[in-house]
């Protein structure tokens, strides 16, 4: 008799755990359920994406042979859930005798799922998801005894494991990070790379105008769709980063720039999370282009460590923290989001361009997820419920293990300093260093009180001001607020009026 084997929408990978020994009796479900597209409101570009990736996945396993059972979102009898789904096909083939799944990367459906064991009438087999480089046992292992836990340390580690820019025991180049060499800002004559950005094929299509009806009232555009929906349009894309811009990925990938939304980025963790690229294949591919000398170390390096090190350690972190790492609100922020996250309508270029790219693609790169959009919502004291919801709900590669402890952890420090030493909090000085945002700003990013000054500045010192009880203690805060009290009174009075007039004008949002 044969079992059925069901496959999650982040878990699109020939190579799943749940489909390894898969047999001719067997039958494979992908569902499209409402419950997981509208648990929070996703972005419309990121359902799209999803589900059109299901569907040629589908596809894929057909074609290599395997009983698929698709099930789209307005199929008559759809159930709307995971495990509606499940109970439906075991009622249509009543033969198959099991049903086995890869463990879910979320743990609200990792709960659910625990439960179908005692709710289903066959035997549920929960199979561990071993695409991952680090089990989570290993990583459970490492953690043990430590009251910090520092990415560094973990992606040390990770090499030494993976054997991944290392020569013998030790690491390429003599040392394991190149950071500081990545911090360049962009010159005004450097024009980013052209990218790989592919034209939706018909099935694509399909989905995109369901989506646009069905998901009318969800966040964000639909147009233009350059996301890869198959596993040979991912390969491209992955492909195309390789050979064209991997090189400049080092030096510019704390750079941002108004009207680029990919700058030197690589595009491909959309496809990681979902399963449609492998992540230690990807770093391989991205070793041998260093080893063949076409691409230098501190790029090489810089781009293995966000996948091996930063991926694999904020899943770490959410599974051996959850469920109570999310309700955590250590520096005690309570203000609603603001409507301009929503809109993108705001006099703040930074702030308005990131959305706006946001909105238009769902899609942003790492800076300005943590040092735009994050920092100005650490400042604002803004609740880390809120928040979370925002970072989960507008991007495509968002996922509740890897969003909740970069966003939670890196960017808000609600969790009180788990993963991050300091708080990334920083005034527009950063912002303008960093960009040309500023340039073209509304406000004066020189100025730190009056109506034209830089609000970062001002919600920077209010910060500052309002945690020195909680923060003042913390060693890499010591200079910070040495500065601070070398800062006038009337100085700071002032920016702290400022950013409580401009906090009490904001309006709170909803999507």
């Amino acid at each position: 008799m044969g079992v059925l084997r069901l496959v999650l929408g982040d878990q699109l990978s020939p190579s799943l755990s749940s489909l390894r020994d898969i047999g001719p009796d067997d039958v494979v479900l992908i569902a499209e359920v409402a419950e997981e597209a509208t648990y929070v409101r996703h972005h419309k570009k990121k359902i799209a994406f999803l589900f059109a990736a299901m569907r040629h996945f589908a596809a894929e396993l057909k074609a290599a042979g395997h009983n698929v059972r698709y099930v789209r979102l307005d199929d008559a009898g759809n159930q709307g859930s995971l495990r509606g789904e499940v109970a439906r096909a075991l009622e249509a083939a009543p033969a198959l005798s099991g049903v086995v799944v890869t463990r879910p990367g979320e743990w609200r459906l990792m709960q659910d799922m625990e439960a179908w064991r005692d709710l289903l009438p066959v035997p549920v087999e929960l199979r561990d998801d071993d695409r991952f480089i680090v089990p989570l046992a290993e990583f459970f292992a490492w953690a043990k005894g430590r009251k910090q836990f520092r990415m560094e340390f973990f992606y040390r580690e990770v090499r030494r494991k993976t054997g991944l820019l290392m020569d013998g025991d030790e690491p390429a180049g003599g040392q394991w990070n190149f950071d500081h060499d990545n911090r360049k800002r962009l010159p005004k004559s450097m024009v980013p790379p052209a990218r790989f950005l592919p034209e939706p094929d018909a099935l694509t299509r399909e989905v995109i105008d369901f989506v646009r009806t069905r998901f009318a009232d969800h966040f964000g555009d639909l147009e233009p769709f350059v996301f890869a929906t198959t596993r040979a349009g991912a390969e491209a894309a992955r492909d195309h980063f390789m050979a064209e811009i991997l090189p400049g990925f080092g030096d510019w990938q704390d750079a941002m720039a108004k009207g680029e939304p990919w700058m030197w980025h690589s595009l491909l963790s959309m496809y990681l999370n979902c399963g449609l690229l492998e992540p230690l294949d990807v770093c391989r591919r991205a070793e041998a282009e260093w080893r063949a000398g076409r691409a230098p170390l501190n790029a090489v390096e810089g781009f293995i460590r966000q996948i091996i090190g930063w991926r694999e350690y904020v899943r770490g972190i959410y599974w051996l923290k959850m469920p109570h790492y999310a309700e955590t609100n250590a520096l005690a922020a309570h203000r609603p989001l603001p409507d301009f996250f929503w809109t993108g309508e705001t006099g703040m270029r930074c702030m308005a361009d990131a959305i706006g790219q946001t909105r238009r693609h769902a899609y942003a790169h790492h800076i300005q997820r943590l040092m735009v959009t994050g920092n100005f919502a650490l400042i604002a004291g803004l609740d880390p419920r809120a928040v979370n919801e925002w970072y989960l709900l507008v991007y495509a590669d968002a996922y509740e293990w890897v969003e909740l402890p970069n966003t939670h952890g890196m960017a808000l420090h609600a969790d009180g300093g788990l993963m991050a030493s300091k708080p990334y909090a920083a005034s527009g000085n950063y912002i303008n260093k960093m960009s040309d945002y500023c340039g073209s700003c509304a406000y004066d990013v020189r100025a730190r009180t009056g109506d034209k000054a830089c609000p970062f500045n001002y919600l920077y010192w209010d910060f500052i001001a309002r945690n020195q009880a909680r923060l003042q203690s913390n060693q890499r805060m010591a200079l910070i607020y040495k500065s601070f009290e070398r800062l006038p009174e009337d100085e700071i009075s002032a920016m702290r009026k400022d950013a409580a007039a401009f906090l009490d004008g904001l309006g709170a949002g909803t999507p």
